[in-house]
């Protein structure tokens, strides 16, 4: 076999194996990928005949039920949808997604993130309510942290495992860096939400946990054992798509979400901020928006 022949035997064994890859490793057209499994929430409204479906999207479970609950009750969503469809997220990465292409009618994300997207101005997310601007702390059950690279050293840190989380995450780290810390040098636990973290300090599986603070932490914890590391961090907001001038859907929306916030036990989620003035006839802007 000559060697002309060998290397064309060759290249066409390439081809065959990168077209069999491809047609084995990408779904056709007909398949539907299987995103977000077990991690939504569904309802109709009474327009059941309607095919049109409200997308929402959360960062946690727990608020998922309750927001499509609320949605789905409402007159003017049903007069625009037949389903109000609720995700959460399990990771970072499903926020990330959800903002980077815009999937979702209603969201609730943190500001930074939307402006690091520019979600805002490519898919006309509008600002419908918010919450306050907040501080982070390093929490102890026993004593008051401080803010040295000695002290944490030999202790079990709690962290929230979600890298947008300002207060469980970001803040934290880049204090540890500021402090000359090598992470490895760290005894870290990873928690998926604020309240796993409290969880692990209550229970003496960690020492300390960066989160903010809250009244109702007095009933475990001590107010003199918290140390802030940053302070007005602005708070999450509630974002609708508004890519028409739907100012019927806005006002219900904003209303069905302040209700909602105020039945919260959380005063940080009782306390919340509309943006829009709605009079029955006609919506305008009264926050602060870019």
């Amino acid at each position: 076999m000559s060697l002309k022949t060998i290397i064309v035997t060759v290249l066409c064994l390439f081809v065959g194996l990168f077209w069999w890859a491809g047609n084995t490793g990408v779904p056709n057209g007909n398949e539907k990928i299987p995103t977000f499994i077990n991690t939504s929430v569904r309802c109709q409204t009474t327009s059941a005949a309607n095919q049109n479906v409200l997308i929402v999207y959360v960062p946690i479970k727990s608020m998922a039920s309750d927001v499509t609950n609320v949605l789905c009750d409402d007159a003017v969503v049903a007069k625009q949808y037949g389903e109000v469809t609720t995700y959460w997220g399990n990771k970072s990465s499903d926020t990330i997604d959800f903002l980077g292409k815009g999937i979702a009618d209603l969201i609730l994300a943190k500001e930074n993130l939307m402006d690091a997207f520019m979600a805002q101005t490519t898919y006309s997310y509008k600002a419908v309510i918010g919450f306050p601007s907040y501080t982070a702390f390093i929490i102890s059950s026993k004593e008051k942290p401080k803010l040295e690279k000695q002290y944490f050293l030999d202790k079990r840190i709690g962290l929230l495992d979600y890298p947008t989380s300002r207060s469980g995450h970001i803040l934290p780290k880049q204090m540890f860096k500021r402090l000359d810390i090598n992470f490895d040098n760290l005894i870290i636990t990873y928690a998926s939400s604020h309240q796993e973290l409290r969880t692990l300090l209550a229970s003496g599986s960690v020492d300390l946990i960066s989160s903010y603070w809250q009244e109702s932490d007095q009933a475990l914890f001590s107010k003199n054992y918290i140390t802030p590391i940053s302070d007005n961090i602005s708070g999450s907001r509630w974002f609708l798509k508004m890519q028409t001038e739907n100012t019927d859907l806005l006002c219900a929306v904003q209303a069905r979400l302040i209700s909602l916030s105020k039945e919260q036990n959380s005063q940080y989620f009782n306390h919340v901020e509309s943006y829009w003035h709605c009079d029955g006839q006609s919506a305008f802007f009264v926050g602060k928006q870019k």
